[in-house]
């Protein structure tokens, strides 16, 4: 089988050592070729590339969530073909891996390389659905390029996290989750400090959905990992599903308490829920609107400011092996 390595050599969970013996591993079974990326969105370029030259059949990721988006991207450029696209392989080398833990594969590089391996030789696979987000048309955000997003989406509070989050590791601070949670603090606290712009969501045949603070959109559950306890914002969300929408109307200092406490306690049966929670399951076509720009992130990428997204949820969207 002709396969494609894309290598983040900045992945925090793997050094150099390991990609090697991983690098070796996988090219013991395939016939692999290998690149490393060096700037932002090279991960997604070669992966359009793959996908457009019709001879490579498998392309696997080895880096964290933005790693994987990114690969996603690029092989949904023109997008989704489930039986003629190359297929998808995860090896998780981030601090999180959302993505790949959702999908049930072992945390730990090494030993997900060889539950590939695995998988490949029995011709173990499954078609996953995936998130679709663009501007809405008639908007100032019409222009903004459409992406993809495997796990979930943000739009408000949630994003503004995501947001600074960044900003720290730009000035050289580890991704840990202490750091979210200490970005989360001062998010919150700014949030307090200045009047609040409210989100509406509307889909077709149904009434708005006014008022909300917060909205995360989920592809899977669980959504998010704080160490090893899983977080379950949409306990229905799958793969095999459409789009689930968590929304809050509060951000009072008692109800982030009371809707945190839910989210450390979630589970596959119990999610967040009370008067200033919504939860939509099985969403296909939707979308937020803003009174004022706020934050937007996709899988755990902020990308800046928005006034407006229209969502797609597309069921059967590609292959992974697993």
């Amino acid at each position: 089988m002709r396969a494609l390595l894309v290598v983040n050599p900045a992945a925090t969970t793997t050094s150099a050592r390991t990609r090697d013996v991983l690098i070796h591993a996988l090219a013991s079974d395939l016939k692999l070729e290998v690149v490393t990326t060096e700037h932002r969105g090279h991960a997604r370029d070669v992966a359009r590339q793959a996908a457009e030259g019709g001879e490579t059949e498998l392309v696997v990721a080895l880096g964290g969530d933005g790693t994987v988006n990114e690969v996603v991207n690029g092989l949904l450029h023109r997008g989704p073909d489930p039986d003629a696209l190359p297929r998808l392989g995860v090896v998780p080398g981030g601090s999180t891996n959302v993505f790949a833990r959702a999908l049930g594969l072992p945390n730990d590089a090494v030993e997900a390389t060889g539950a590939l391996l695995d998988a490949l030789r029995d011709h173990s696979e499954r078609t996953v659905g995936l998130g679709h987000a663009a501007g809405t048309p008639g908007t100032a955000d019409e222009g903004v390029p459409a992406r993809w997003f495997t796990f979930c989406a943000g739009f408000g509070f949630d994003a503004g996290v995501v947001g600074r989050v960044e900003q720290q590791r730009e000035l050289g601070k580890r991704s840990t989750h202490a750091l979210y949670v200490r970005q989360l603090m001062r998010q919150f606290l700014t949030e307090q400090r200045r009047r609040q712009s409210t989100i509406t969501l509307e889909r077709p045949g149904h009434a708005p959905v006014e008022n909300l603070l917060l909205s995360i959109i989920c592809n899977t559950a669980p959504w998010t990992y704080l160490g090893n306890r899983p977080i379950y914002a949409s306990p229905r969300a799958s793969f095999d599903t459409a789009l689930d929408v968590l929304g809050l109307s509060t951000l009072s200092a008692a109800g982030m308490a009371r809707y945190a406490t839910q989210l450390l306690t979630s589970s596959p049966d119990r999610g967040p829920s009370g008067k200033h929670a919504v939860s939509l399951h099985d969403l296909t076509d939707f979308t937020l609107h803003s009174q004022a720009p706020a934050p937007f992130q996709m899988d755990g990428d902020h990308l800046g400011l928005r006034s407006s997204v229209t969502f797609t949820g597309v069921r059967r969207a590609l292959r992974v092996i697993v």
